[in-house]
């Protein structure tokens, strides 16, 4: 008997963090909704095209760079410096390469340049300037520091300026500011990255994730999303997995990696496994924020310990669904 090939599948996610329910109903949640939605269908027609997890992973973080509601690419937060130091990674399930750039700034891209590594070159991490030259050998799109800069952003900047913290994209419960936002998922208590996983009709999984980092923090802080193993993990022999929260817990919990370790060595499920990690493992030593987690089988698993998380998916043939709360 021929085994039955699994249904593609690509799921993403746009930051965990604190909701602001009584802004539900604002038009703030339905751009979000939007943008997600318009993401997942692009994706999900690639899939069904037969194109390959890696490909559609690639296509869905390239849009989520490019939107301003999430904090990767265009619309990343600012260091302590008021400068931009963008992370990204990619991970091949069905070959365990991978691919990553940390503490760029002038490339449009940096999915595409943590691509390039992966395929371009022996190494797996490329960091700083040495990351901007690689990239721009390989003819990736360069662009000035300020393009990622918004002015939402900037203002964030400075209220966390005021208050001499540093705020995880954006978690700061402690603070009081004098005017709200009016998002959803409040911006100053968000924990950023974008990142996406997928399951191709061969059965492939990939991963990938691209952040702009902690508002105000030190200038060369690197956090989980471009480490593989901490905020970025693919292999077929058990699952895609993209991180968002307070990185230095993913770092030192290697969670990523540890769902898929608990599933091999242990037979946990998927579910089991990434529950056990974000609402267990993580708390404990203080880390906040959810990942988006991808089994061969098509099993999805989206854990969050905060109040909420961006996110979504879509299976070939099904209407995409997408989710803020705690559904």
């Amino acid at each position: 008997m021929n085994p039955v090939k699994p249904v593609p599948v690509i799921a993403i996610h746009g930051g965990a963090g604190t909701i602001a329910r009584a802004h539900a109903g604002h038009g703030q949640a339905a751009a979000y909704h939007a943008a997600m939605q318009e993401i997942l269908l692009a994706a999900q027609q690639l899939l069904g095209a037969g194109g390959s997890a890696l490909d559609a992973v690639s296509l869905a973080v390239d849009l989520l760079e490019d939107c301003t509601l999430f904090n990767a690419g265009r619309g990343a937060v600012f260091t302590h410096e008021g400068t931009h130091e963008l992370d990204a990674a990619i991970m091949d399930g069905a070959t365990l390469r991978a691919g990553a750039v940390a503490c760029v700034s002038r490339i449009r891209r940096p999915l595409r340049a943590a691509r390039a590594v992966m395929e371009r070159s022996e190494h797996v991490l490329l960091v700083g300037a040495g990351a901007e030259a690689f990239a721009q050998a390989c003819g990736l799109e360069q662009v000035a520091p300020d393009y990622f800069s918004t002015d939402a952003r900037r203002a964030q900047l400075q209220r966390a300026l005021l208050a001499d913290v540093t705020l995880l994209d954006h978690d700061a419960p402690a603070l009081s500011f004098g005017t709200r936002s009016a998002a959803p998922l409040d911006e100053d208590r968000k924990l950023g990255t974008v990142g996406a996983v997928a399951l191709d009709a061969a059965g492939n999984l990939a991963a990938a994730t691209s952040t702009g980092g902690m508002t105000n923090k030190r200038v060369g802080r690197v956090g989980d999303s471009p480490l593989i193993g901490a905020g970025t993990y693919a292999d077929n022999r058990t699952a895609a997995i993209s991180c968002t929260g307070t990185g230095e817990m993913f770092i030192r919990s290697v969670t990523a990696y540890d769902i898929c370790a608990r599933m091999a060595y242990a037979g946990q499920s998927l579910d089991a496994a990434a529950q056990a990690l974000v609402m267990q493992v993580l708390p404990a030593i203080g880390g906040r924020g959810g990942l988006i987690a991808l089994d061969a089988r098509g099993n999805l698993s989206c854990p969050f310990n905060t109040e909420g998380m961006y996110r979504g998916h879509a299976r070939v043939g099904q209407t995409p669904q997408t989710a803020i709360f705690a559904e």
